[in-house]
């Protein structure tokens, strides 16, 4: 990890929006995400005695994913598409992967869901990283393929190599390093960690193009 860039980026952000994610224009942009919300939401959807009922969870994961708005417009119906037509079977694997990912063995849990994603051809960073970062929000990442891919470049993240399907090596990696990350910069860039990436994002974007 290049940490001087790391720093450039906090000088950055911190004199744009001082205060961080607690500047009024980082609570505006902050509200349209409704992060508390689906936070909130996800918690309640997914404790761990709810996942006796596979339906339910099913429909939750549904609900989750369609109103995440860090989820594509194009991927939500498709996932609720994909959902809602699974084998039995298949919903009951979903739904153990989830419920070991969330409350268990986490690699077993994700490597699981993997395979029943790859059944639609819906093994997306986006699907398979959103529920859990809205359940640990201050320790799980939402991989976004674009921010992921430039923070790696940009940050100089040895180690690390991006591909488009996902795998547990790669989360596993890629999370330890942002949680490493936010330890070497002000805590207010870091209310979680969907944020903390969002802070990368936009700070490499404006940084790229030579904005400050």
């Amino acid at each position: 990890m290049n940490l001087e860039k790391l720093k450039r980026a906090e000088e950055f952000f911190m004199t744009r929006y001082p205060n961080g994610f607690s500047h009024p224009d980082m609570l505006a942009i902050g509200k349209k995400h409704k992060m508390d919300r689906m936070i909130s939401l996800s918690q309640e959807c997914f404790a761990k005695k709810n996942f006796r009922d596979t339906a339910d969870i099913i429909e939750s994961m549904i609900k989750i994913v369609s109103r995440s708005s860090m989820v594509s417009v194009f991927e939500k119906p498709k996932f609720r598409d994909f959902a809602n037509s699974l084998e039995p079977k298949h919903k009951n694997a979903i739904t153990s992967g989830l419920k070991e990912q969330l409350h268990g063995d986490e690699q077993k849990g994700f490597e699981k869901i993997l395979e029943i994603m790859k059944i639609g051809k819906m093994a997306k960073w986006s699907l398979i990283s959103i529920c859990p970062v809205y359940f640990r929000p201050q320790d799980e990442v939402f991989v976004k393929p674009t921010t992921a891919k430039n923070a790696i470049i940009h940050f100089e993240l040895t180690g690390l190599i991006y591909k488009p399907q996902p795998s547990w090596e790669f989360y596993k990696d890629f999370r330890c390093i942002i949680n490493d990350m936010k330890t070497k910069v002000d805590p207010l860039l870091s209310p979680n960690n969907a944020a903390f990436t969002g802070f990368l994002m936009m700070s490499m974007a404006a940084l790229e193009s030579s904005e400050y």
